[in-house]
């Protein structure tokens, strides 16, 4: 190729030249923030999770809701008789007495924990949970039961009865609850129940005197609902 001075590519030189030239100006105004620019955000620090937490996940705690007739209906007003028999009462207080009786039974019944059972129960009910637990024992099933969640504990119905030995109350609740409940025989296949989480709806009823010192709650009927 002739690169003679006569033969020089001079329009190229100058393309070149322009190129450059564009290029570092529009870097310059790139480079630039344009206007006022806000200050940074500070990033928020997260807040503790509502549980504990399990392989790297929040175990989340929910609040179970409290049904609870109103001062204004019968249920209500006989919420009121039986506060008026024994000061300590309080629905809530009981309620939340119920959530913990319904989980400490259930468990306590698919382990064939009697103890726990003989303290919860009335003795009729007992001796009812007792020859279920002996049945499945010889027959070498197991009950397999976990609460996932309670979502609900509504008070029904009460009803007070005049005894020789004081008042009896009665207080239906209906619980709903979220759970896996599987028995299985001895070869370990499925007899009843499933293992997928599902919604239960029962209706225990809990009984006690009032007025009588050491009597407590106990669950005197459990049936679905």
């Amino acid at each position: 190729m002739d690169f003679s001075f006569g033969h020089f590519p001079v329009d190229l030189i100058l393309f070149a030249l322009v190129a450059a030239f564009l290029a570092l100006r529009l870097r310059s105004v790139l480079g630039k923030r344009v206007g006022i620019q806000p200050a940074p955000m500070p990033v928020p620090p997260r807040p503790d999770a509502a549980g504990k937490v399990i392989d790297g996940k929040a175990e989340q705690v929910e609040a179970v809701a409290y049904d609870i007739p109103g001062q204004g209906t019968r249920v209500g007003q006989l919420l009121l008789d039986v506060q008026r028999q024994d000061s300590t009462f309080t629905p809530q207080q009981f309620l939340a007495g119920v959530q913990t009786s319904f989980q400490q039974v259930v468990k306590a019944f698919a382990e064939g924990d009697r103890a726990t059972l003989k303290t919860r129960l009335t003795p009729a009910v007992y001796a009812s949970f007792e020859g279920a637990m002996d049945a499945r024992d010889a027959a070498g099933e197991k009950q397999r039961s976990e609460i996932k969640t309670i979502r609900s504990l509504a008070i029904e119905d009460v009803r007070l009865v005049t005894l020789d030995v004081g008042t009896g109350a009665s207080i239906d609740v209906r619980i709903v609850s979220d759970q896996i409940s599987l028995l299985t025989d001895a070869q370990g296949q499925p007899v009843t129940g499933t293992d997928a989480v599902t919604e239960f709806s029962d209706l225990w009823t809990f009984e006690r005197l009032l007025g009588v010192n050491g009597s407590s709650w106990r669950l005197a009927s459990a049936r679905s609902a």
